[in-house]
């Protein structure tokens, strides 16, 4: 059985990912403190003395604004950590799955972005994760990009998007959502099955476009993520984000169109609607 080695398996995707690799390879997944990427000799040495024949990266820096407020620390978490997976992948000849975002575009596009299209970011984070792919494609032949946005997950401890959607709208009338920032809300399972197809599947290295069908604003999503939790009495409004000023700006189109996969002939990911209400009925309805 091949053996597949997992960093940040204990964040929102590792905690669907691990499970779903696991029914097909051996997997060790690790997160702090167990192994840190940013410290070259640690991660070097568990990589190596697991032997993976795949490395999923999954650890990074994911605090947008904390990114912002912090650049050091993201170079830190998100480039050189990726740079240190990377060169453990070389020794040990391993494929390496790097899971990135839409946050590497602009935003500037009016319409989904697909792998061809060149990144700019715009934000410290979307920054830091571009480079930590251009360090693991300096060091690499063999390699996957991964990206998608807007992930969606974690059950009972979600503590993010949807959780915090339903909670405020169970104790308020009404709650002002930011409708002008568009993005392709992804089920974390749905991402991490897609992964395992297309690693198991052998296709092409390069990037692949990971997300949920659909291109939609935050504020739709909060009225479906109300729906789908059967709350009633809470209006959404839309408003713009100005509203909400923070220290990292946000594309305005982070959606992502899935191309390269539609390239080989693979099936869309299913709607964001449908994975939405899955989640929330089956892994949210008992809180």
């Amino acid at each position: 059985m091949k053996k597949v080695y997992v960093t940040g398996s204990r964040g929102m995707l590792g905690r669907a990912l691990v499970p779903i690799f696991s029914e097909h390879y051996e997997v060790r997944g690790t997160d702090l403190p167990d192994a840190d990427v940013r410290v070259a000799t640690d991660i070097h040495e568990d990589i190596l003395r697991f032997a993976p024949d795949i490395v999923i990266h999954l650890a990074s820096m994911t605090d947008v604004d904390g990114c912002e407020l912090d650049p050091e620390q993201a170079d830190i978490s998100n480039r050189a950590g990726t740079e240190n997976v990377a060169k453990a992948c070389l020794e040990c000849d391993a494929v390496m799955g790097y899971v990135s975002t839409g946050m590497i575009y602009n935003g500037l596009k009016p319409y989904p972005y697909i792998e061809y299209d060149k990144p700019d970011p715009i934000s410290v984070y979307g920054r830091t994760k571009f480079e930590g792919e251009l360090a693991m494609r300096s060091i690499l032949k063999r390699y996957y990009i991964f990206n998608t946005c807007w992930i969606f997950g974690g059950g009972a401890v979600d503590k993010k998007f949807v959780a915090r959607i339903i909670d405020m709208a169970r104790n308020n009338p009404s709650i002002r959502i930011v409708d002008d920032k568009l993005g392709s809300p992804t089920y974390t399972v749905d991402l991490a099955s897609r992964i395992l197809r297309l690693i198991g599947d052998g296709v092409p290295f390069g990037r692949y476009h990971c997300v949920n069908s659909g291109c939609v604003s935050r504020y739709e999503v909060a009225g479906e993520i109300i729906k789908a939790a059967g709350i009633e009495g809470c209006e959404v409004l839309p408003v713009p984000s100005t509203e909400f000023p923070l220290p990292a700006p946000r594309p305005a189109m982070e959606g992502m169109s899935n191309y390269a996969m539609s390239l080989l002939g693979m099936e869309r990911m299913r709607d964001w609607r449908t994975a939405l209400h899955e989640y929330v009925t089956s892994e949210l309805s008992s809180d």
